[in-house]
This record gives structure tokens, C-alpha cells and sequence, in this order.
């Protein structure tokens, strides 16, 4: 069994070597870069990854793409900011001991673990989330606008031991920015898909989310930091609304522009922070 790690890359030079040297061990590793414009695409090469370079078309039509220029058809789909760890290490190789022809299953999940705002963070619905990451691309596909998911044509094996190591944000800074410009993305993917801004979008929408990450799903744990991830997303929530209010009382969107430079969103749930 060959295995084809994927990375989509654009100015991911200060943070892509961990991630490329965390799948060094298998069959093959492919960067996808998008527009890097800070060295990103020759630093992979001479980290030894094979590079293609390509427009933006989409999140889940760029990952679509990259697996279909995999050298082989089992891909494990990472991103710049994230690292295979000793032990999902392990389950990777013991599944490439199989034989050539590779398991029955099409997908299999891995448990990710995301470090912001100076610790690892375990709760709030940010501590071990299940991902589906490697997978038979001839059994697997990419949907989805702003937040992809992986649809597969087939059963899904067991979860991966170990874990895929995620640090998604450079600073808090960073953290705000990309929050205001996915906001910006899933208001545009609602108003195109006829949905509707209330007052009651506005006024409880933002509450409801801080209080289901920071007391139900208990964030407070996380001291301080789970404090702050709780009012980001809460914010995020309100900004979301208010942008696809602008937009269904007649103000057009501004310029697309680039897509937000790192790892996107791969999942259906509605909180963009853990997915960065």
C-alpha cells in the first residue's frame, strides 16, 4: 500500500518544514501551493516534496485537485500547519505493511489537537476532533463551499491511533483577521443559497455560540484561553450575520480577493476557529 501525502500551501514558509518533515516517510509528499509569493514552493522542493503550482478555484475543488495529482491513489491530506505525531506515525505505517492492493475501507478519521493561545486546548469542541484525512481518492471526494467535507463512497475503517498535531493561528492578530474573512466567505455562500439575516440572528446567535463553547461544551477549562476562543467565535457569529444582512439589503460584496492563507475549513460544523 502507497501513500500520498497532500499539502495545500500558500505563504506557508515560516510553518510548512514541520509538516514536511512529519510525512517524510511515506511514499510520496506533494505540495500544492496557490500564489505563495513568500518562497514557499522552493522551500518545499528543497525539502525534498514534489511542488505544482496552480490557481485558487475553491476549497474542496483545490483538494479535489490535489489528490487527483497524487502519485498514488491513497492521500493523506494534511496542512501546512499541522504535524504527524510519533504515534499516528505508527498506525501509518502499519497500515502501508498491508497488502498492495490496500484495506477495503475508503477512509479512515485521525484525532487532532489544536495548540492557540499559548496551550493545548481540550475542550470547548476543540479537544480531539475527528477528522477524516487519509483516504482511497478513487472512493472519496471533496463538497462543499466555505466549509468542505469529505464524502465517501464506501465504509470507513477505524480511527488512526495517534494524533495530528494542529496549530492553525501565527498570533491572535492572525486569529481576528481570518475570523472576519471567513466571516466574509459564509455570508456570501448564504445569501447565495438564499438564506436570510433576522434580528434574531443578530441578538442571540452571538450568545448562544459563546455559551455553548464556553459552558456546555466547557471551554472554561481552558482558563483564560478558553475565555477568549469562546468570545472570537461569538463575535465570528455576529459577523457572519451582519455581512449576509448587508448583503440581502442590496450592498454588493466587495472585491473576492485572495483566499485567507492557511489551512481551511474541512468540516460541516459551523465554528471556523478550530478548523484554520
Amino acid at each position: 500500500m502507497r501513500i500520498s501525502a497532500v499539502i495545500l500551501a500558500r505563504d506557508e514558509a515560516d510553518r510548512i518544514e514541520p509538516a514536511l518533515a512529519s510525512v517524510a516517510f511515506l511514499d510520496e509528499v506533494l505540495v500544492v501551493d496557490s500564489g505563495s509569493r513568500d518562497g514557499t514552493p522552493d522551500l518545499a522542493r528543497r525539502l525534498g516534496a514534489r511542488v505544482v503550482d496552480t490557481d485558487w478555484p475553491g476549497y474542496a475543488e483545490q483538494r479535489n485537485r490535489a489528490a487527483g495529482l497524487a502519485a498514488h491513489d491513497w492521500v493523506l491530506m494534511i496542512d501546512a500547519d499541522e504535524r504527524v505525531d510519533a504515534d499516528l506515525r505508527g498506525a501509518l505505517e502499519a497500515l502501508r505493511a498491508r497488502p498492495a492492493e490496500g484495506p477495503s475501507e475508503a477512509a479512515f478519521a485521525v484525532r487532532r489537537t489544536v495548540f492557540a493561545l499559548g496551550r493545548w486546548i481540550r475542550h470547548g469542541g476543540w479537544g480531539r476532533e475527528r477528522r477524516l484525512r487519509l483516504y482511497d481518492r478513487r472512493r472519496a471526494r471533496w463538497a462543499g463551499a466555505v466549509h468542505e467535507w469529505l464524502e465517501v463512497a464506501g465504509a470507513e475503517g477505524p480511527d488512526l491511533g495517534g494524533l495530528l498535531e494542529h496549530r492553525p493561528f501565527r498570533s491572535v492578530l492572525d486569529h481576528w483577521q481570518r475570523l472576519g474573512r471567513y466571516a466574509e466567505l459564509a455570508a456570501r455562500s448564504m445569501h447565495a443559497a438564499g438564506r436570510r439575516a433576522s434580528w434574531w440572528d443578530l441578538w442571540l446567535r452571538p450568545g448562544f455560540r459563546f455559551v455553548k463553547m464556553y459552558l456546555l461544551r466547557l471551554g472554561w477549562l481552558d482558563g483564560a484561553a478558553g475565555f477568549t476562543l469562546a468570545r472570537f467565535e461569538a463575535a465570528y457569529v455576529l459577523a457572519k450575520y451582519a455581512r449576509l444582512r448587508e448583503l440581502q439589503q442590496g450592498q454588493p460584496p466587495g472585491a473576492p480577493g485572495e483566499p485567507p492563507a492557511g489551512p481551511p475549513p474541512e468540516s460541516r460544523a459551523e465554528s471556523p476557529g478550530a478548523q484554520r
